[in-house]
């Protein structure tokens, strides 16, 4: 099984910062979003993926990936053995089911999510 990256956000103190670093320095298109968040169209037609940009709630920076995978607590405990942590169990959010950030040597978040049933490919997950 594959474990394609499908989504990013990037968090940080000074959203508007952020937003305007990243539109214009790679002429991404931002669509805004409920909570301050906005919606990135990196232009990729395809060959790339979308993401996120929004204000950080704790005060820190951060980048978060989101991969896809079939089994989570499989995924999971793959990833506990490896030296991650799981913080977040599986849960429930919307159309899709989210597993952990894990927090492991790469100091990088990041949450699984599983595909949804009798579909080759969809959009991100919107907020």
């Amino acid at each position: 099984m594959a474990y394609p990256v499908t989504h990013f956000e990037v968090i940080g103190k000074d959203n508007k910062k952020l937003r305007d670093f990243y539109s214009k320095a790679f002429d991404w298109k931002l669509t805004d979003a409920p909570e301050d968040y906005a919606m990135v169209d990196t232009g990729a037609n395809g060959h790339g993926i979308g993401g996120g940009i929004g204000p950080s709630r704790n005060g820190k920076s951060s980048v978060t990936f989101y991969i896809e995978a079939e089994d989570l607590k499989a995924t999971l405990a793959k990833v506990e053995r490896l030296g991650g942590k799981t913080v977040m169990p599986p849960m429930k959010a919307g159309p899709v089911e989210l597993a952990a950030p894990r927090k492991g040597p790469p100091r990088l978040a990041a949450f699984a999510r599983r595909p949804q049933p009798n579909r080759n490919r969809r959009p991100p997950l919107r907020y």
